[in-house]
C-alpha cells in the first residue's frame, strides 16, 4: 500500500508559526526531508524512530536536485510511509513546493500540501513593517532576485511594496536598476536575515545606501531584501528586537523534557534559549525499598516530596502496586510550588510547604509539629543532601528515604557542550536548576574554563555553594528558588533592568 506525502510549511524561523496541521503531521511522520530553513525544535515533532534527512537548499550547498528530493519522496511513499517535505516559509512560494508536488502527481504518490507562514508575513510581523498600508502601499510584489538581469525592473518596481527573494547577492544591481528605471533613490530599503529568530538581523538604509551596507555588514543569506515607504513605520511598530532579552544567548540545563518551561519563557523575551541537558532522570536502581514502602503506605503519618519527579516516580510505582491512594492516610508535605503542583494535579491536598524552596525552609515548617514517633516517608533521588532525614531523625521522627529515581548524565553531553560553547560566539549566559546540572557540566566540559565570559545564574543558595565550589562565579541567584525566579534573574542580569520595573 502506498504512503503519502506531505509538502509542510515550517514557517519562517521561529518553531512555533508552525500550523497545528504541520505539527501534527510532523508526529507522526515515518520520514523527514528539511533543508537548512527549517527549526531543529521542528525535527524533534517528529517520532524518535523516524527517518531525517538533510536535502540542502543553499545557493553553494546543493545536497540533492530537487529531482533527487522527488525521487526519495516517491520512493518512500512507495514503501507505505508517511513522508513530511519540511520547507522553510511556505512551500508554494519560491520554494520548489510546486515542482515537487508535481512529481508527485506524475508518480501517482497521495499528498497534501500544508500551508506555512510565508517569510514575507513573519518579516512584516518581526519587524514592524506593514507590507500593505493605507495610500502608502496598496499592492506588494514578490520577486526572486538571484537572476536580475532576467526580470523586467521597469514594469515590477515602480508602486508599492517589493519584497526581494535571494537578492543579496545582487542587491547592489537590483538596487540601480530600480534607480534607473524611475523609483527614487531615498527610497526606504531593509534586508533582513534569519526573520522571527532571536538571531534575527536589520539592516535598514534606502536604495541608494542598502547595498553599502549590507558589503560592510558581510550580511549573508539566507535574507529578504524590503523595498517601500512602509519601511519607514519599523522606527514606531518595531517590538521584536526591542524586547528585553532579544539577541542573548542563553543556555538551559535542565533534563530534556523538562526545560521547555524555563525556555519558553526566556525566548518570550526574546532571548535565543539553547537546550544543553545535562541531567537525564532515570528509573532507580533497586526499587524494592520503594515497592516495600508503598506496601505499608497506611503506616506513615507524613509523606514528603522534594521535587516533581519525586511525585512522578512515586506515582508510578503505586500504579504497578496492588495499593492505590486510598491507602494514604499520611500529611503531605512539598518543598516547593512545582512540587505542590505535582501533587494537586493528583487531586490530593499539600499541607505543609516551607516560605522558600530548600531544604531548610522546609524544616523551618516541621518547627510546629511533633514528631515524637511519627514515621516519615521521603522518596528522592538517590543521591541527594540529607539535611532533611537527619534532623528530622533527631525531632524524633522515623523516617525512611527510599530511592525513586536517578539522576545521570545524557549520553552525548560534553559533545553538545562543546558545538555550543565552540563557536564564534559564546552564550550571554547560562542557567543552572540543581547542583546536579553544575556537576555533571563541569564533568562532561573537562573543566570550568569553558563558561570563562558567561554569566552564570543559579536557581539559589544550595546551588550557588556547589558552582563556587567548582571555581566557578556565580553573577545573580533567583529570588524565589523557582523557574520564574531564574528567569528574571537572567532578565535583571543581561536585559539590565528588574521583570517589575
Amino acid at each position: 500500500m502506498s504512503g503519502k506525502v506531505y509538502l509542510v510549511g515550517a514557517g519562517p524561523g521561529d518553531p512555533e508559526l508552525v500550523t497545528c496541521k504541520g505539527r501534527r503531521v510532523l508526529e507522526r511522520a515515518d520520514a523527514v526531508l528539511f533543508d537548512h530553513r527549517a527549526p531543529g525544535a521542528l525535527l524533534d515533532l517528529a517520532p524518535p524512530e523516524a527517518e531525517r534527512i538533510y536535502v540542502g537548499k543553499q545557493p553553494s550547498e546543493r545536497v540533492f536536485t530537487p529531482e533527487e528530493i522527488g525521487a526519495m519522496l516517491v520512493e518512500r511513499a512507495r514503501r507505505g510511509l508517511t513522508v513530511v517535505r519540511l520547507k522553510g516559509g511556505d512551500p508554494l512560494l519560491f520554494g520548489h513546493g510546486g515542482e515537487e508536488a508535481e512529481a508527485l502527481a506524475e508518480a501517482g504518490i497521495p499528498f497534501e500540501i500544508v500551508p506555512g507562514v510565508a517569510t514575507p508575513m513573519g518579516i512584516a510581523a518581526y519587524t514592524g513593517v506593514p507590507l500593505t498600508y493605507r495610500e502608502q502601499a496598496s499592492a506588494v510584489t514578490f520577486v526572486s532576485g538571484h537572476d536580475a538581469a532576467a526580470i523586467d525592473w521597469e514594469r515590477i518596481g515602480q508602486g508599492g511594496t517589493l519584497v526581494i527573494f535571494m537578492g543579496i547577492a545582487t542587491f547592489p544591481e537590483i538596487a540601480r536598476r530600480l534607480i534607473e528605471n524611475g523609483r527614487a533613490a531615498d527610497t526606504p530599503a531593509m534586508a533582513v536575515r534569519w526573520a522571527t529568530r532571536p538571531e534575527q538581523e536589520t539592516l535598514e538604509g534606502t536604495l541608494a545606501t542598502l547595498p553599502a551596507l549590507i558589503r560592510e555588514r558581510g550580511l549573508k543569506p539566507p535574507a529578504t531584501i524590503v523595498v517601500g515607504e512602509v519601511v519607514r513605520l519599523r522606527r514606531k511598530l518595531d517590538w521584536y528586537e526591542r524586547l528585553p532579552l532579544f539577541g542573548k544567548r542563553i543556555v538551559v540545563t535542565r533534563a530534556r523534557g523538562q526545560a521547555e518551561t524555563l525556555a519558553a519563557r526566556l525566548r518570550a523575551l526574546g532571548a535565543d534559549a539553547v537546550e544543553v541537558p545535562t541531567i537525564e532522570i532515570a528509573s532507580a536502581a533497586d526499587y524494592g525499598p520503594l515497592d516495600r514502602a508503598i506496601a505499608e503506605l497506611g503506616a506513615y503519618d507524613w509523606l514528603i516530596f522534594t521535587s516533581a519527579n519525586g511525585v512522578r516516580f512515586f506515582m508510578h510505582r503505586l500504579d504497578r502496586s496492588a495499593a492505590d491512594l486510598r491507602a494514604l492516610r499520611a500529611r503531605i508535605c512539598a518543598i516547593g510550588p512545582a512540587t505542590r503542583a505535582a501533587i494537586e494535579a493528583l487531586h490530593l491536598k499539600v499541607d505543609l510547604m516551607g516560605r522558600e524552596y530548600v531544604a531548610e525552609s522546609l524544616l523551618e515548617a516541621f518547627a510546629s509539629q511533633d514528631l515524637t514517633g511519627c514515621r516519615v516517608l521521603l522518596p528522592r533521588a538517590a543521591v541527594a543532601r540529607d539535611v532533611v532525614p537527619v534532623e528530622l531523625a533527631r525531632r524524633g521522627a522515623r523516617v525512611d528515604v527510599v530511592e525513586a529515581y536517578r539522576t545521570v548524565v545524557p549520553a552525548g553531553a560534553g559533545e553538545r557542550i562543546r558545538e555550543v560553547f565552540g563557536g564564534a560566539r559564546k552564550p550571554d549566559g547560562i542557567a543552572f536548576t540543581s547542583s546536579s546540572t553544575v556537576q555533571n557540566f563541569v564533568s562532561a566540559a573537562g573543566g570550568a574554563a569553558v563558561l570563562d565570559g558567561v554569566k552564570i545564574v543559579s536557581i539559589g543558595a544550595v546551588t550557588t555553594r556547589t558552582a563556587r565550589e567548582l571555581g566557578l562565579e556565580v553573577a545573580a541567584e533567583a529570588r524565589p528558588f523557582t523557574v520564574d525566579g531564574v528567569a528574571g534573574a537572567l532578565l535583571a542580569l543581561l536585559g539590565g533592568y528588574s521583570e517589575g520595573a
